[in-house]
């Protein structure tokens, strides 16, 4: 007669592993239900599974559009869905279903993700365009996979470089006279519309924070008084308050993003899409500098980021937020040869003098730029906070910020140097984009 030992061993191991994955469904430490990496976009809400899947565990194609949608749009995207849902181009289905985001981006698939996220094969262009080096006898000594090489062509963003634009700014100077003169009056007129948005006609008013949590003769009553917020009339209670509070014990220490977003809707938003405050866009916890897979200084590990993380509490100031909270965090060689750049000797050359308004080049000045938005068919201006926005791909930078100092060749052949940028543009690109030089050829040809 056989034994049934061996039935029973497996029937406690069954048990015991259904007991132990239901325990970890409860733990806040989920990551054993991870299939493999993710990227270094999602990495953050990788335990959040409902950020993109079904209950099923399916993929949600609309949290894509829902996250990534409006930086579609405003790219006006050279490969939109409508492009092959056409039926003119149903035969290119066949080639690649670019209806879905999920058949050039997978998660979870570490070994075979290139940048951008891109899964599938990096001669994806060849797909649809084999017969480009017929149509165009300038790209038939090009490789197969060099398409998507840096400075030539992107499959959802080309507003930096496609041939009208490229062409429009043939032969100008590397370096152009740093006044920076968009940048200059569209920062006043965000200064003054912040001020001016919620300007109050009795001037500064006093603190009506509760007593146990007023000091007059403290540094936060002194340091508020020299804000934009006391001369706009923001209080205390504007801030440490819910709007639903109605009593003392509804007091906020710390004050979350939600009370800032009451009067900085855009810049919030912002702020909630970059890797800096994606988490809590999701209900989560906020980002701690430990999380990051970018080097940081670790003398602020376990920091968690808010809006005063950056901009400081009480003080809210924006040229330590543009530089000084960057560096306190960020350890990378990027970040660290910043101060020995001439972008950073700009930067110190403005703090120093008034007679150079506007020249310096701050973090945020590429990272964070002030951008125009149509708000009500009223043109305003704010800081966009999400510091991705304009490196989902780096050329992106150009039309937000390097061409107001250097010429298009000169941009495009930096952001593709990929060693130039370790160092923070100390130097001249050793590499050379040919796209504006076809560009070029192809005019004189006319």
């Amino acid at each position: 007669m056989k034994s049934n030992t061996p039935w029973i061993l497996w029937i406690c191991l069954s048990l015991g592993l259904i007991v132990y994955f239901c325990l970890q469904l409860k733990s806040s430490d989920q990551s054993i239900y991870l299939p493999g990496t993710s990227t270094d976009g999602h990495y953050q809400i990788e335990l959040d599974c409902s950020a993109c899947h079904t209950p099923l565990m399916g993929i949600n194609e609309q949290s894509c559009i829902d996250c990534h949608g409006a930086d579609l749009t405003s790219a006006n995207d050279s490969h939109p869905k409508s492009k092959f849902t056409d039926p003119r181009n149903a035969d290119l289905l066949g080639k690649l279903d670019a209806t879905k985001c999920i058949t050039c981006h997978i998660e979870h698939r570490h070994d075979r993700t290139h940048a951008m996220g891109l899964t599938i094969p990096e001669d994806y262009c060849l797909y649809c365009h084999e017969d480009i080096a017929e149509e165009r006898v300038s790209h038939k000594s090009y490789a197969f996979n060099s398409c998507a090489t840096a400075g030539c062509h992107n499959f959802h963003d080309n507003t930096a470089l496609y041939e009208d634009f490229l062409a429009k700014h043939l032969d100008e100077p590397d370096f152009k006279e740093p006044t920076l003169i968009m940048r200059g009056p569209l920062k006043e007129r965000m200064l003054k519309s912040e001020v001016a948005r919620f300007l109050k006609p009795d001037g500064i008013p006093a603190p009506d924070a509760p007593i146990e949590h007023l000091d007059l003769s403290g540094s936060a009553h002194r340091d508020w008084l020299a804000t934009a917020h006391a001369k706009a009339g923001v209080n205390c209670s504007d801030c440490h308050v819910s709007s639903t509070g109605t009593n003392e014990s509804d007091w906020n220490t710390p004050v979350s993003h939600t009370s800032c977003q009451k009067c900085h809707q855009d810049e919030t938003q912002g702020w909630l899409k970059g890797k800096h405050g994606m988490r809590l866009a999701q209900s989560s916890t906020p980002m701690t500098t430990d999380n990051a897979r970018l080097p940081m200084n670790p003398n602020t590990a376990h920091k968690s980021l808010s809006c005063t993380s950056c901009h400081g509490a009480h003080t809210f100031d924006t040229k330590q937020a543009s530089v000084t909270s960057c560096l306190e965090c960020h350890s990378d060689e990027h970040s660290k040869n910043y101060v020995s750049s001439p972008h950073y000797e700009l930067w110190r050359t403005e703090q120093d003098s008034d007679a150079t308004p506007y020249r310096g080049v701050s973090c945020a000045t590429c990272h964070l730029p002030l951008v125009e938005k149509n708000r009500n068919g009223e043109s305003t201006v704010h800081v966009e906070h999400n510091q991705n926005w304009n490196l989902e791909p780096n050329e992106k930078m150009i039309r937000s910020v390097c061409l107001e100092c250097h010429g298009l060749e000169f941009s495009i052949d930096a952001l593709a140097d990929p060693d130039l940028i370790k160092t923070n543009f100390q130097g001249l690109p050793s590499r050379h984009v040919e796209s504006i030089d076809l560009v070029r050829r192809r005019t004189e040809e006319k």
